[in-house]
């Protein structure tokens, strides 16, 4: 592990004030149109070394109440506004990310313990899906519909739904924020957000600088909502709350699970992106240099805490025991340190649950009779080697989804066995191939290949571009967000005809009276 020359204090002292966080105060973690907190504090401290970055106030049952109650009064004025216009505020606020990327990256590392690349490109997803809402806001078009009675025009249109409550986690502490919030403010939503209370701090700034860009512009702020606390109090009232037509929830599947339970309850609907054990294929024609620098990445980013994380490999036999030697020695030149420091290729893992969760996960595999081929060992702080190990597909450790850069390794003779492996796992979310055969190819997109919601050739499962959309199926969720029509998600649709005869003919031909 590398020596850290760039300190967490330094780099709190010289951002904080930019992105308006106290560190020695508290910070208060509501904003309801106006910022306030009343229940217990929160102290959150780096997983780089461990030192306190900061002090939350976070939200009570009442805070919470009247946060709820600000964003629908202003999801109500807001709602009123032409689309191009709340694009235009959307724009702006895309902008303002702009002007503090290197700032708001840098905090995401403090938080998340990513590199400071990876921070930074988070921003830049915000950023990116703020372009896209912009162009959205004016195509959020409908359908003209052939009527089959005569003198009719039948249409579909799309209206703002409401107030959406927006659940993230910490390993994406904004982008995801950014993903539902740009789409549904385009779309006339509000939004209410409760963030990981791992990541508090970057929640806290980035809403600090949509409260201005609403200010600029005239906008009730409370569009966009914070609520900082525990998934037991603060998730469960929004979870609950029938004033809240759509919750869209990042997390864990058991998480997951609790949402889409109380949300179905009330008719809600839920937007779930939840666990993901993602698997590449490699096959005997693929570009080997090219695999191996996605399953790196794919792997070990973030330190294996993406959902969209690289979990399993399988290698035909014929090239198996080469091409994992090759990862072997690749994992063994991984730089492992600071994320602030630039040269770091891998950071700390969020906390030492995390670290504990990997070393329970590599007990259970030895306990089977896994190979561990390297890695896996505890190096300092929440700080782990990445570990690559020969498994079996359905195995428990194997079918779980763990948090953490383990990799499990296992050999296939025939194309459909390995896409039959692919998919025997609970999750449903990204999927990958390396081949130079077409059949190959697009037999795994096919109908009868990958059951997954991404399914990509001759690229990792990890790091997709907003203008797709993302989500994944089985106890993924199901959900999409981002590109694509996911905006669909954040509005009623609403069918129309409009009768312009002197006449009213029923439809199927029904007759009643004269």
């Amino acid at each position: 592990m590398k020596p850290q020359s760039v300190t967490v204090s330094l780099v709190a002292k010289t951002i904080f004030p930019k992105l308006g966080l106290s560190l020695k105060g508290l910070n208060s973690g509501v904003f309801s149109g106006s910022w306030s907190g009343s229940g217990a504090v929160l102290e959150k401290r780096s997983p780089i070394d461990g030192s306190l970055l900061g002090r939350v106030q976070q939200a009570s049952a009442e805070d919470y109440e009247k946060a709820m109650t600000a964003a629908q009064a202003a999801f109500l004025a807001w709602r009123d506004l032409p689309a191009p216009k709340r694009g235009e505020v959307v724009r702006q606020l895309g902008n303002a990310l702009r002007e503090l990327k290197t700032e708001l990256g840098q905090i995401v590392s403090l938080e998340a313990g990513k590199i400071l690349s990876e921070g930074e490109g988070e921003v830049q997803e915000m950023i990116d899906i703020c372009d896209f809402a912009v162009g959205l806001s004016r195509q959020l078009h409908g359908l003209t519909i052939a009527s089959e009675r005569p003198g009719h025009r039948m249409m579909e249109q799309w209206q703002p739904l409401g107030v959406v409550g927006i659940i993230s986690a910490f390993n994406f502490p904004v982008a995801v924020w950014a993903w539902n919030s740009a789409l549904a403010a385009v779309c006339g939503d509000a939004t209410i957000w409760k963030p990981s209370e791992k990541t508090p701090l970057i929640a806290i700034a980035c809403i600090k600088i949509a409260e201005k860009v609403c200010r600029a512009n005239g906008v009730d702020p409370a569009i966009f909502s914070l609520v900082i606390g525990e998934g037991k109090t603060v998730g469960e009232l929004l979870s609950n709350d029938r004033r809240i037509p759509l919750v869209s929830a990042t997390g864990s599947t058991r998480m997951g699970q609790r949402v889409g339970e109380v949300v179905a309850k009330r008719f809600g609907r839920s937007l779930l992106e939840l666990g993901g054990n993602n698997a590449i294929i490699v096959t005997p024609s693929a570009d080997l240099k090219l695999a191996k620098r996605a399953i790196v990445f794919g792997a070990v980013g973030t330190a294996g805490q993406r959902c969209t994380s690289t979990r399993r490999i399988f290698v035909h036999e014929s090239i198996k025991a080469e091409f994992v030697a090759s990862l072997v020695a690749a994992y063994a030149q991984l730089p492992i340190g600071s994320p602030l420091e630039k040269t770091t290729l891998i950071g700390p893992l969020i906390d030492e649950a995390a670290v504990a969760m990997m070393q329970a996960s590599l007990k259970q595999v030895k306990k089977f009779g896994g190979n561990v081929l390297c890695g896996g060992e505890l190096v300092k702080g929440n700080y782990v080697t990445p570990c690559i190990v020969e498994a079996q597909n359905d195995w428990p450790v194997v079918q779980h989804e763990t948090f953490a850069p383990i990799l499990y390794v296992m050999g296939y003779r025939e194309l459909d066995d390995a896409i039959a492996m692919q998919n025997a796992v609970p999750q449903g979310l990204s999927s990958a191939i390396f081949t130079t055969d077409l059949r190959e190819a697009e037999k795994f997109l096919s109908a009868r290949g990958s059951d997954c919601g991404i399914a990509n050739v001759n690229i990792g499962t990890s790091g997709a571009e907003i203008g797709g959309a993302f989500g994944g199926e089985k106890e993924t969720g199901g959900g999409r967000e981002s590109g694509s029509d996911a905006w669909k998600a954040y509005m009623r649709r609403q069918t129309v005809t409009i009768n312009y005869s002197n006449a009213l003919p029923l439809a199927q031909g029904i007759k009643f009276g004269d």
